[in-house]
């Protein structure tokens, strides 16, 4: 057996019910710094492995709350702290019906690189809860989110664990979270990132995925040799957050974007996505996409149940640019192959692992560029940091200069990936030159910390 069935094995026995997507994750990076490791035994000697993959620590939650009908609710609240060799903990807060421990692990292990990768002082972690807000009355977020911090307040801190929205929790739910903290410590601090910029939120905040992705792949085409967005079709998936904003930085770049979706169907508009209308359906009248079509007769809308099992319409639109922005493995084998098919040139990942394994390697075998998560959306992350720096310092930047650096930053990360992967031999090869380039920086902090 070699080290990476060993290791599989050793976190299998010991997290028998997790979620399998943290054995997905934890996998794939062993299988890129295998060549790191074989070079520096100093790696092995500290056990960095073994630390790494095993959270510094847990917890779980019950959150008791009283819905508008004066009937109790009960769910689960979690927070993993996976590592903070490099800073405080650092990672959002998702509530959906699906989270638990497992997810949260496969996220919070994932954290680790991507806040390595952005240079900045953080660490990984993340929390949440299966609480979902879909369908919730405004006080029935607000006394969720009171329950839900009156357990979390004791595990976090501006120097310890900085939580930050994910699926579900936006500024509503942040500003909420944070006046209960503020109600329980009698303390003004910059424990949440994502709160509404009249109490310390960032400027940006909400487009900083979308537009760092955007970012970065624009930097991963010149290092590829390869004309920038103009007149470039792009597929996007999704029509939350990272989706439209992405959609919106295209169309800023010269790109122009035909597609996105939501968990009933996917939308093709071969003119280019109606931005506008799309932001109306989906943020004032959280309808289903099928309602653009309505409004815009040369829309094509397909139905999940409408189209072959294993695949997802959006991915047969024939593009340059791809970005899967949704949710985790979104983009099969069968996905990549119809990629593949259609010339498509680069896939860059929005959402976290939405791409199955067998998927890349397809897409990496026939020339793809492949931005993986972890790298291409760290943009989000960034823009949390930045938020941390000035709730510090209690100032406020600039919509520009947070823009001027989250644009820095992601240009930054592609070029240290680009470079660290051909540093190894693994020219072009994205998913390998994150995960060396964010490993190496934390498991050389953790041997410089000692035990």
């Amino acid at each position: 057996m070699n080290f990476l069935e060993e290791t599989i094995n050793r976190i299998k026995k010991s997290n028998c019910s997790t979620d399998g997507t943290f054995f997905q994750a934890v996998e794939e990076v062993l299988e890129s710094i295998q060549p790191v490791l074989d070079a520096n035994p100093i790696y092995a000697r500290h056990s960095i492995v073994k630390r790494l993959t095993t959270p510094d620590r847990e917890f779980k939650f019950k959150v008791v709350w009283m819905d508008d009908n004066q009937n109790i609710q009960v769910n689960t609240g979690y927070r993993v702290q996976f590592n903070n060799a490099l800073g405080p903990y650092k990672g959002g807060l998702r509530f959906h019906p699906s989270v638990n421990n497992g997810i949260l692990k496969f996220l919070g292990f994932e954290q680790i690189f991507k806040n390595s990768l952005t240079g900045l002082p953080i660490g990984g972690g993340k929390g949440g809860s299966d609480f979902d807000p879909k369908g919730k009355s405004d006080f029935e977020i607000m006394k969720f989110c009171s329950a839900f911090m009156t357990e979390l307040h004791k595990y976090i801190g501006p120097r310890i664990d900085v939580p930050a929205g994910d699926i579900g929790v936006g500024a509503r739910e942040i500003g909420y979270l944070f006046g209960e903290y503020k109600k329980i410590t009698s303390s003004y601090e910059g424990i949440l990132t994502g709160k509404p910029f009249m109490f310390g939120g960032s400027l940006m905040r909400p487009e900083a995925t979308g537009y760092g992705c955007v970012y970065f792949t624009d930097e991963m085409l010149k290092f590829a040799g390869l004309a920038d967005f103009k007149d470039r079709v792009c597929t996007v998936s999704g029509a939350g957050n990272v989706a439209l904003h992405t959609i919106e930085k295209l169309y800023a770049l010269g790109a122009k974007p035909v597609s996105c979706t939501d968990s009933k169907g996917t939308i093709y508009d071969p003119r280019g996505v109606d931005l506008e209308l799309l932001k109306d359906l989906k943020l004032n009248k959280r309808v289903s996409l099928e309602e653009y079509c309505t409004i815009n007769s040369d829309a094509i809308y397909t139905k999940v149940e409408d189209y072959p099992e294993g695949g997802h319409a959006v991915w047969n639109i024939p593009c340059d640019c791809a970005f899967p922005s949704a949710t985790q493995n979104e983009l099969t084998l069968i996905d990549a192959q119809n990629l593949v098919k259609n010339a498509c040139v680069s896939v860059s990942e929005g959402a976290n692992m939405p791409s199955t394994p067998e998927a890349i390697h397809l897409m990496q075998k026939n020339g793809i560029l492949f931005a993986p998560a972890k790298a291409a959306n760290a943009g989000g992350v960034a823009v949390s940091e930045f938020e941390m720096s000035q709730n510090a310092s209690m100032s406020k930047w600039t919509y520009e200069k947070v823009d001027k650096m989250l644009e820095e930053t992601m240009r930054a990360i592609c070029k240290r990936v680009h470079l660290t992967a051909e540093e190894y031999g693994m020219d072009g090869n994205y998913v390998h030159g994150a995960n060396i380039a964010g490993f190496k920086k934390v498991a050389d902090a953790m041997i410089a910390e000692g035990i």
